[in-house]
C-alpha cells in the first residue's frame, strides 16, 4: 500500500452540524501511511474504525483526523465500516475508500483486473441492497501490466515449507526476468505471501526468505539486484479463503509490484 485515504461519512442531519464538529488538529499523511477522515456521531464509532484499521494496518501508520458531530448513522452503520475495513484494502495504492451514509466509493490502482473486480465484489457483498457501491478502481501502469501479463496468475512454487525453489519456480522466473528487463529505470518490489497455517511469526519469515531467493535467482539472470527490493507479508494478505488446500495454494504466491 503506497497510500490510502479513508472517508467516513455518516448522515448529516442540518447544515448547522459542520459549524459543530470537534475535529483534530489538521495533519499531513507522509507516504505510507492511512489517513482517515470524515465525521461520526460519537466517540464510540469512531475508536470502532479506528481500533479496526490499527488492527490491519498498524497503528503507526493510521493519521486520525476523524471527527464527532450532529450526524446520524444509518442502521448497523458501524457493523458496515468494520466490515468494508477488510485486508484486500492493502491490495489498493494512492487510493481512497469513502463511506457517505449509504455509498461506498472505491478508488484508487490495483495490479490487474481480477484484483479490480474482485474487490468490488467484495465491497458488495458486505452491505445490504440499500447501500450503492461505485468502483473506480483502475489497473495501474504499463509496467506493472508487463510483469502482471508474464506472470499470468502462476503460482512461483518452493519446496514445502522452504525457501528452495522447485524446477517450475525457476522457469516461470526464467520468463519474469526477460520481462524485468523491459522494465527501465523503475524498482520493482518483490513480496513473498504464505497461507496461515502454523506461526504467524514464522510464516513472515519464510515469505521473506522467499523473495529474497528470487531476487537471487533473478540476479544470477542479469537483473541488477539494486533494482528489486523485498519483503514478506506472510499469512497477512490474502487472495483465496485459507479453509481450502486450493485456496492456500493460491496465497502461497510471490508478487511483482512496480514502485510508484
Amino acid at each position: 500500500m503506497r497510500y490510502l485515504s479513508i472517508a467516513l461519512t455518516s448522515l448529516f442531519m442540518s447544515n448547522l452540524a459542520l459549524a459543530q464538529n470537534v475535529a483534530p488538529p489538521v495533519a499531513t499523511p507522509k507516504p505510507g501511511q492511512i489517513l482517515v477522515s470524515g465525521t461520526v456521531p460519537d466517540e464510540a464509532s469512531k475508536q470502532s474504525a479506528l481500533s479496526k484499521l490499527q488492527e490491519l494496518y498498524g497503528a503507526d501508520r493510521v493519521v486520525d483526523q476523524i471527527s464527532i458531530g450532529s450526524v446520524v448513522s444509518p442502521a448497523n452503520w458501524n457493523g458496515y465500516v468494520q466490515k468494508l475495513i477488510s485486508p484486500s484494502l492493502k491490495q489498493v495504492s494512492r487510493g481512497q475508500l469513502k463511506i457517505d451514509g449509504n455509498t461506498v466509493t472505491i478508488n484508487g490502482e490495483v495490479s490487474n483486473e481480477a484484483q479490480r473486480q474482485q474487490i468490488a465484489s467484495e465491497i458488495a457483498g458486505n452491505l445490504n441492497p440499500t447501500y450503492t457501491v461505485k468502483n473506480g478502481l483502475r489497473v495501474s501502469a504499463s509496467e506493472q501490466n508487463i510483469l502482471d501479463q508474464t506472470l499470468a496468475n502462476r503460482t512461483i512454487e518452493f519446496e514445502s515449507g522452504q525457501a528452495t525453489l522447485t524446477p517450475s519456480g525457476m522457469h516461470i522466473l526464467d520468463e519474469m526476468s526477460a520481462a524485468l528487463l523491459k522494465v527501465k529505470d523503475k524498482k520493482v518490489e518483490v513480496i513473498g505471501h504464505t497461507d496461515n497455517q502454523g506461526l504467524r511469526a514464522r510464516n513472515v519469515s519464510l515469505s521473506k526468505a522467499r523473495a529474497d531467493a528470487v531476487k537471487d535467482y533473478l540476479a544470477q539472470k542479469g537483473i541488477n539486484p539494486d533494482s528489486i527490493v523485498t519483503s514478506g507479508q506472510g499469512p497477512d494478505r490474502p487472495i483465496m479463503t485459507n479453509d481450502t488446500a486450493d485456496g492456500r495454494s493460491r496465497n502461497r504466491r510471490i508478487e511483482f509490484r512496480v514502485s510508484q
